[in-house]
């Protein structure tokens, strides 16, 4: 290795090539991060097409992914060069002469390096988890660290993983010195003060317009999503996700006239013979009415992590991997076309609590200002039910405690257990059949204190890294990845019925056994409707509810109404979702669907979607092959898309999706005497 005494030597007896006299200069440091970013940005996406060349559509699309791929890894460069830039023009002449600087630039080189090869092994890890390109996930799991971290650790072997980093970065290294490329930077001639503030100038404009003028909004529409991600840049993209963390409706998307919204969407939700109490208002709230004596019973709504319909062998799985939910299945009602909402665990639950369309951006668990919503669990409290959110975690993750705590549940997560209650945990949470024993327990008290009760239990144990306590099945932990997560989990759902049965309150108790999404959004398509069917059962032992089976396509959303209409219940309802099996209801079925972006309405074999800068797309779906091709615009499927999603968003802005309030409630009072006076009279 040359000394600095010996950098100025660095030299050849043919003409410079422009790549070297662009590095004999003092920003030559700037022009060689450059050219590594660029180097690993392509390798990246070299490596995750070979990854997924069994999904992309291989042609000249694929050419124009990795051209404008180039572009959005120029611009996320240059933005972080731009520090770089100014610094070179801040250090005095002569300063790479000197011993500790000399060594200093290496091992800023070498740590450039590495921190792009770990920027790569990242990529390469989100990928093989979700198929795409730094997200919305990307960015809380910044936020969420301690799962995160514990997560990859639990599920990747780490210290080898390290290891070869180091290594490939200090082959790289070595292979830039031999070149002899940081030597001839350090032993650039002298640069005056002011070429170095113009060069420094240079960068920095250069920087700030590519990085103001790109928009990952302006790639083209690719006919395959999977090339459309291999176009996005992965730092890029975690910039755009992180801007668009939160996006407006009414800004990004298409619109109609407020009122033509909100009357739309009203007749929709009036298919099932509903009455609006509030209808000349930008207001949802209506009264359901059903005959006969309501219901009084339990509900346990098990909400299982990431638990798509195709690991069921009723929609073609021959693995067995879920033999306790198989047999259930014939003795439940069971929803054989149900869509999730989206693909995040709080999707999942803002649909099953809140019944609402999956806005763009943060779910509504999420974002600010989500106290006192009208939920699930405000209905059952309404009754005089005792609500309670049960989770294997920590419920700080994705906001969940808030959430649930500042709508009215009793939370219990795992902070709120003894140490002896954990029999087996990683860092998710504690096992399912820990979990489940937490949930018989508190169905004890609320038994013992004569209340009836409704729960959210959310599973963890169906999630990366798939580690689950020995014994307990034929697969073994970890190793066996998602299907011993999933043959797992239905273990412990089998054992928490078996222990279930031997309580007091067994038979008088409705159990729900639904998924939050699916393991998997990634597909060709932008939304791949196969990648939202998830399954639910409706299981009462003392038969109040006959086991059946229900073919009509529905939304995540549907399952409240569709629960409180087999309970016979009437009450006032600021719900989205109809009751499936309303025997009034007229409309067809549909299913709302979304990722973050794309927002999609799903009915009658085509999906009309809404994306941001206001455009929208009519596709069709086949459901026996899975193919979603473009097709001509549905205008008034299109419309009602934006009915449902534009006032949806306007609603929760505008604080109109809250509780009942006192002057809701003496409304649907005075309603309510009203057309008791109507009976008597006809009498």
């Amino acid at each position: 290795m040359k000394t600095p005494l010996e950098t100025d030597a660095v030299s050849s007896s043919s003409a410079p090539s422009l790549w070297s006299r662009l590095l004999h200069s003092r920003h030559g440091g700037v022009w060689l991060a450059l050219g590594l970013a660029l180097g690993v940005g392509f390798v990246t996406r070299l490596a995750l097409l070979i990854k997924a060349s069994g999904d992309v559509t291989w042609g000249f699309s694929l050419v124009a992914a990795f051209v404008w791929g180039l572009v959005f890894d120029l611009g996320a460069a240059l933005w972080w060069l731009i520090p770089l830039a100014l610094l070179l023009a801040v250090l005095p002449t002569g300063i790479f002469s000197r011993r500790w600087a000399w060594w200093s630039a290496h091992v800023g080189v070498f740590t450039v390096v590495c921190l792009l090869c770990f920027g790569a092994i990242a990529e390469w890890l989100f990928w093989d988890e979700f198929g795409v390109r730094f997200n919305f996930i990307a960015v809380d799991y910044l936020v969420y660290t301690t799962e995160v971290i514990g997560n990859i650790r639990e599920s990747y072997p780490m210290p080898a993983i390290y290891a070869g980093l180091l290594l490939v970065s200090a082959v790289v290294y070595f292979a830039l010195h031999r070149q002899g490329w940081i030597d001839r930077w350090l032993g650039a001639a002298a640069t005056p003060r002011r070429s170095r503030w113009q060069s420094a100038g240079g960068w920095t404009v250069a920087g700030l317009c590519l990085g103001l003028a790109l928009n990952q909004e302006a790639l083209p529409s690719f006919a395959n999503s999977y090339n459309r991600e291999l176009a996005k840049g992965g730092l890029w993209s975690l910039f755009a996700a992180f801007r668009a963390n939160q996006l407006d409706y009414d800004h990004f998307y298409p619109t109609v006239p407020e009122a033509r919204a909100f009357q739309r969407t009203k007749a929709l939700l009036a298919a099932d013979g509903a009455q609006l109490l509030a209808p000349e208002q930008n207001d949802l709230l209506r009264l359901v009415r059903h005959p006969g004596p309501a219901k009084r019973l339990n509900v346990i709504q098990i909400t299982v992590e990431s638990l798509s319909a195709e690991f069921l062998t009723r929609y073609g799985n021959r693995e067995g991997i879920t033999p306790n939910l198989d047999a259930l299945a014939q003795r439940a009602l069971v929803f054989d076309q149900l869509y999730a909402t989206g693909n995040r665990t709080d999707r999942g639950m803002e649909a099953l609590t809140l019944a609402v369309p999956p806005t763009p951006g943060r779910s509504l668990v999420k974002r600010p200002n989500n106290e006192n919503l009208f939920t699930l669990g405000s209905v059952f409290r309404r009754e005089g039910y005792s609500t309670a959110f049960i989770y294997g975690g920590f419920g700080y993750f994705d906001n969940m405690n808030h959430f649930f705590g500042e709508n009215g549940y009793r939370v219990v997560d795992r902070t709120m257990v003894a140490s002896e209650d954990i029999t087996f945990a990683n860092v998710w949470g504690a096992c399912d059949e820990d979990l489940f024993r937490w949930a018989l327990r508190e169905a004890d008290h609320d038994y013992a204190a004569g209340k009836p009760f409704f729960y959210f239990v959310m599973t963890t144990s169906n999630h990366r890294p798939f580690t689950f306590p020995d014994g307990k099945i034929d697969l073994p932990s970890k190793k066996s990845g998602r299907n011993g997560g999933v043959k797992y989990t239905d273990y412990a759902i089998g054992r928490m019925l078996a222990e279930a049965e031997k309580k007091p309150w067994f038979k008088d108790t409705v159990f729900v056994i639904v998924a939050d999404h699916c393991a998997s959004s990634a597909g060709k398509t932008e939304l791949p409707v196969q990648k939202y069917h998830i399954p639910m059962l409706i299981y009462t032992p003392g038969g109040q509810i006959q086991p059946g089976r229900v073919d009509r396509l529905m939304s995540q959303i549907d399952y409240p109404p569709t629960l409180l209409g087999l309970l016979g219940w009437s009450y006032p309802s600021r719900f989205y979702g109809c009751d499936v099996l309303a025997p009034d209801l007229q409309a067809p079925g549909r299913a709302l669907i979304g990722n973050y972006q794309k927002l999609g309405l799903y009915r009658d074999g085509q999906v009309a979607v809404l994306k941001p800068m206001r455009h929208s797309q009519t596709l069709t779906y086949d459901r026996q092959t899975q193919d979603l091709k473009p097709s001509p615009a549905n205008e008034a499927l299109t419309t009602d898309a934006i009915a449902y999603y534009q006032s949806a968003s306007w609603l929760f802005k505008n604080g109109r999706q809250r509780a009942l309030t006192a002057e809701d409630e003496a409304g649907i009072k005075s309603l309510r005497l009203e057309s008791e006076r109507g009976r008597s009279n006809g009498r």
